[in-house]
């Protein structure tokens, strides 16, 4: 299907506002339908984006309708479907916008819903599958049309894998994340050995292994890509066969994702309204309730950033949101809401049992360094918070997440998890300070230590770290410096005077430790 064959759709009455021939001409993937003002985050390329523009204003002119074409632009959207309700027609500034980023821009009528144009979208993108399939040695015509049914009544993945496989004797199925996670098996079948399934992901690299193909190979991270898994002990069906699994399966996601918009719209609010901090536990507790998430506790924040090893390799925290939600989906089964605080940083609000919490992060870092071994360029970090009571006291939690993911980050490992519970030492404090404030206070408390030992030769700063790690004993200092206990006497007054502080004072002792801590 191509974007000029939507002027064609019979009932839903679309037109065309702006659009060269060239670009009418691109094949179209799927639906997205978003009232996000930046929706780069949940767009897949090839697809037509649904938008009833209620993020644009018209006192907003020109930047933000820029944004948003650029936005489209950038994740290689087909086009644009904009709905003329809000504003009576399609606002100019977003033509133009369109034009500029060279977007196909189609305008909706008010009595055009988009759900229709979901549905008649992808039972043509399905009439094409069928199309393309025939004459293939696949599926046979019946349990094709039976699918086609399937996934226009909203069936349950495990619903369609088990049509597909009704031909196939004791061939069975199941449908894998990257991290090993079934999302799917025929049903009344066992799950697949997990580490069976493991050894097929982990030959990925060198190509798709018997029994494996993969769903959505088009996903922009190898986090996104789910795979149809054959068992082997059942008989692995022809290749074709898994491929037009497969086919099936991805558009069965496809649709799920179009209505998932709604929720990562929530997602985003509620995590910009625990970012501002000051929100009544009321509010906080519609935004959850608008995320299906119970007002009351336990309740968990989680936060995630993927850094990238170069700038211009950064997705505006999709792939944290990616790894958060599968890490999430593995570890647990309770209900959660992964959104974004638009800086690049993923928030995750869970609603836990009493106790779990425990369990939550005996079992989270291993998940998390198996998706760090996906996207061996990025380093992948989380922070947890300790479980709190209330809606109104998830500001907090989210601030505790925060600083354990800054923790997390100030660590030596990529796949590295920071929990707010294991924070029990000043260097477990000092350690989610961002570094720019670490290096800044110890440059302010030890930088004249710094220069009258690199000017002299001098070991003033290592007579410092002996002397307060044998808790201020002037013998003990000088055993362990093997110089006489005078010379350590001088070289504390010397630091003395250098720093202005008194280390016969615990205040200034802790002072001068944590100034250490920071290096």
């Amino acid at each position: 299907m191509h974007v000029e064959d939507l002027l064609r759709l019979t009932g839903l009455d679309l037109a065309l506002v702006w659009g060269e021939e060239e670009l009418l001409r691109a094949e179209v993937t799927g639906v997205t339908a978003t009232d996000l003002a930046d929706p780069v985050r949940y767009l897949q390329r090839g697809e037509i984006v649904l938008s009833g523009l209620v993020w644009w204003r018209p006192q907003d002119g020109r930047a933000a309708a820029d944004r948003f074409a650029a936005a489209l632009r950038e994740t290689g959207a087909a086009a644009l479907l904009a709905g003329e309700e809000t504003h009576g027609a399609v606002p100019e500034p977003l033509v133009r916008a369109c034009r500029e980023h060279r977007v196909p821009l189609l305008s909706v009528p008010p009595h055009t819903s988009f759900r229709a144009i979901t549905d008649t979208v992808y039972l043509r993108l399905w009439g094409d599958l069928s199309h393309t399939q025939r004459g293939l040695t696949a599926l046979p015509d019946a349990v094709r049309q039976d699918l086609h049914a399937l996934l226009t009544a909203d069936a349950p993945l495990e619903t369609l894998l088990t049509r597909a496989f009704t031909h196939l004797g004791d061939a069975v199925c199941s449908v894998v994340t990257p991290t090993g996670r079934v999302a799917a098996t025929v049903r009344g079948c066992p799950a697949p050995d997990p580490e069976a399934v493991a050894a097929a992901l982990a030959a990925l690299p060198g190509g798709e292994p018997d029994g494996l193909v993969a769903v959505d190979a088009h996903a922009r991270s190898p986090l996104g890509t789910w795979y149809v898994y054959a068992h082997p002990s059942a008989g692995t069906p022809p290749p074709r066969v898994l491929r037009e699994i497969a086919d099936f399966v991805g558009l069965h996601r496809a649709r799920g994702a179009a209505r998932e918009a709604a929720r990562h719209d929530a997602a985003d609010r509620l995590a910009a309204l625990l970012a501002r901090g000051r929100a009544q536990g009321t509010v906080v507790g519609g935004a959850l309730a608008e995320c299906s998430l119970p007002g009351e506790g336990p309740l968990v924040v989680l936060t995630a950033r993927a850094q990238a090893s170069s700038a211009s390799a950064d997705d505006g925290g999709r792939t944290a949101r990616w790894a958060l939600a599968e890490a999430l989906r593995t570890v647990v089964d309770l209900p959660f809401a992964v959104g974004g605080d638009g800086e690049g940083t993923a928030v995750a609000v869970l609603a836990t049992t009493p106790g779990a919490t425990e369990a939550l992060a005996a079992e989270l870092a291993p998940v998390w360094r198996r998706l760090q071994a996906l996207v061996p360029a990025t380093a992948l970090r989380a922070g947890v918070s300790e479980a709190v009571a209330s809606a109104a006291a998830l500001p907090g939690a989210l601030r505790e997440a925060r600083y354990a993911l800054t923790a997390a980050s100030a660590g030596q490992g990529r796949a590295t998890v920071g929990f707010g519970d294991a924070m029990l030492t000043l260097r477990d404090l000092i350690a989610g300070v961002p570094a720019a404030v670490r290096d800044a206070f110890r440059h302010r408390l030890l930088g004249p230590l710094d220069a009258h030992d690199r000017r002299t030769g001098g070991t003033l700063l290592d007579t410092l770290e002996v002397f307060l790690a044998q808790g201020g004993s002037w013998v003990r200092t000088a055993e362990q410096l093997h110089v006489h206990v005078n010379t350590v006497h001088y070289r504390i007054q010397r630091i003395e005077h250098l720093t202005g502080k008194d280390l016969s004072r615990l205040e200034d002792r802790i002072d001068l430790r944590t100034a250490l801590l920071c290096a």
